[in-house]
């Protein structure tokens, strides 16, 4: 389980940050969330900084998983990514004000760079990463695709091969790192090398890139303003998702459950210490 002090009031003194289900994420919309990263990036000699998207599958990981735990607490930035994980949000009481995507936040981050915003794409399929550069590069005049890499099955456990990622990273010189790796293996990864990752900001933002390339179809709109993104995806790709959907839609309604006790009980006991304080029963 995640073990993390609890807050002893709704909303942490930053009202733009909100704790749900262990984690601490932002409650940003998507503009803020854009000009967060390009502040990162327009900072000369600074750190790479990470971004996480939490969706429904995220949070049931995070319950048992101490390794992506430890990923989420050191992000940078931590921006819901499924409306199940918003709605939830809003019926415990801690509100987010919108979903913003993973793949909604590329291609707006792509589209809001002014000056020229070096890029590179790290994961999905060989040869797919190339295919979204050109689409990239045909779209946004000022993304500059400077390298691509679809690491080999087991990279992550070969640290030769990861040091060949961070060379590569680091030759290229992007200001942003997207990656497409899937979860938890993007976090877990970028979690493990942040320090020395070469670029201002790595994005962990799972099939965007195949999305970019076109090697996937993102659900019609009125899906996605539903909230029925997974079900246009498990219908897609019924054989590797359908297993791993049927499971989130057990656990995530009783984690919903026990962060509405939490919730609950926090108000009832910071009720009773007012009550206590004012002399008032």
């Amino acid at each position: 389980m995640i073990m993390q002090p609890a807050l002893s009031c709704d909303q942490q003194a930053d009202p733009s940050r909100v704790r749900l289900f262990g984690v601490v994420m932002d409650a940003l919309r998507m503009p803020a969330a854009v000009s967060r990263i390009q502040a990162w990036v327009a900072r000369p000699g600074a750190r790479c900084r990470y971004v996480v998207t939490p969706n429904v599958d995220h949070t049931v990981l995070l319950r048992d998983n101490v390794r992506l735990q430890a990923a989420y607490q050191d992000a940078d930035l931590v921006l819901a990514d499924g409306w199940p994980v918003v709605v939830a949000s809003r019926l415990v009481g801690r509100a987010l004000p919108e979903r913003v995507a993973g793949s909604d936040l590329v291609p707006r981050l792509f589209a809001a760079a002014h000056d020229e915003l070096r890029v590179f794409l790290l994961g999905a399929a060989p040869g797919v990463a190339q295919r979204a550069a050109e689409n990239i590069h045909r779209k946004w005049d000022q993304v500059s695709v400077v390298g691509t890499y679809s690491p080999p099955l087991g990279f992550e456990n070969d640290q030769q091969e990861n040091q060949r990622i961070l060379q590569r990273i680091s030759q290229a010189g992007p200001d942003v790192l997207v990656i497409g790796l899937g979860a938890p293996k993007q976090e877990l990864w970028v979690h493990t090398h942040r320090e020395r990752i070469e670029a201002k900001a790595a994005l962990c933002v799972g099939a965007t890139i195949d999305f970019l390339a076109g090697e996937r179809k993102r659900a019609p709109v009125i899906f996605q303003r539903l909230g029925l993104e997974w079900l246009h995806r498990m219908l897609s790709d019924p054989r590797r998702l359908v297993k791993r959907y049927a499971r989130d839609a057990y656990i995530f309604p009783q984690l919903v459950w026990q962060e509405w006790q939490s919730v609950r009980s926090q108000r009832v006991s910071a009720a009773s210490d007012q009550a206590d304080y004012t002399g008032h029963p």
